[in-house]
């Protein structure tokens, strides 16, 4: 069911439901291909720009719980919309999670 004439799916081999499941192997070797197989849809496709969208659990609007990315070509009304309801981080609390996300890497 694609949104799009060259909308493509990329799956890994390794079986994983999220991305933070993936061995950093696997998680590399995406990486490496996504940015070809931008280009063949891009020109495949005959479109400029392209969304790259890929969900993690049920509450980020996951409904096939294996990994998985989609490349979709945009080609005018192709069904794809995005919202945005972005909000507000203190200084002070921006900071304390900073340091918290260093101490987990």
């Amino acid at each position: 069911m694609p949104l799009a004439k060259g909308h493509l799916l990329v799956i890994p081999k390794e079986p994983a439901e999220t991305v933070d499941q993936l061995s950093d192997d696997s998680a590399a070797a995406i990486g490496r291909v996504l940015p070809r197989l931008c280009r063949a849809v891009l020109k495949v496709s005959g479109a400029t720009a392209y969304n790259i969208l890929q969900n993690n659990g049920a509450a980020a609007h996951q409904a096939v719980f294996h990994v998985h990315f989609h490349i979709i070509p945009r080609l005018g009304a192709d069904g794809l919309g995005v919202g945005w309801k972005a909000g507000r981080l203190g200084g002070e609390e921006g900071a304390a999670l900073a340091r918290e996300l260093a101490e987990c890497l």
